[in-house]
């Protein structure tokens, strides 16, 4: 690995939802970087990457994660998990006590690491999905999910029209990008 950060150093990646480590692979590959720990919860998958990366840690269940006590890294990536955002699912978005909402905790590491670098891979779905939208402080509920925002089946079909205005419009229904991308 050449030296990126021109400190005698490869940037440090740390990785969410980490499976068997594919994407990894490919973000040491692309940015020259080294896996410093990651955070799978099924035990079986977590050995495979273990094996290709034994020098780091699993931190286990990404929802009971310290972030604080984590070594920092220059790049966090993961794939969260896609059933309800994806084309072939049932569509019940980024929310609350969904398995793709556990997106909620990736946004946590990435508020608390601040890495220079945060590589998401997810579906399509991600597009026209729905999301519900995080609170804001002195935010309140009615204020960032109106009745005519909040999804539902019905709200669907109201979605943004445009598939790149990612959430710019508190009144309309947030696309699940838009809660992953921010806008600014």
């Amino acid at each position: 690995m050449h030296d990126p950060n021109g400190d005698g150093h490869p940037l440090r990646a740390g990785s969410l939802f980490s499976g068997y480590g594919g994407l990894d692979l490919a973000v040491e590959h692309a940015l020259d970087a080294e896996t410093i720990w990651f955070s799978e919860n099924n035990e079986q998958v977590s050995r495979i990457f273990a094996h290709h990366w034994p020098d780091a840690p699993n931190l286990g269940d990404i929802t009971t994660i310290d972030w604080r006590a984590v070594p920092p890294v220059d790049v966090l990536c993961g794939g969260f998990p896609c059933q309800d955002v994806s084309t072939v699912g049932k569509r019940a978005g980024l929310a609350p006590g969904t398995r793709s909402g556990l997106w909620s905790y990736m946004a946590e590491a990435i508020d608390v690491l601040q890495p220079q670098i945060v590589v998401i891979e997810n579906v399509r779905g991600l597009l026209s999905s729905p999301a519900v939208r995080t609170a804001l402080e002195g935010d309140h509920d009615a204020q960032r999910n109106p009745d005519h925002a909040t999804p539902d089946a019905a709200t669907l079909r109201d979605l943004e029209p445009d598939p790149w205005g990612l959430g710019d419009l508190a009144a309309r229904p947030l696309r699940a990008a838009g809660a992953v991308m921010p806008s600014r």
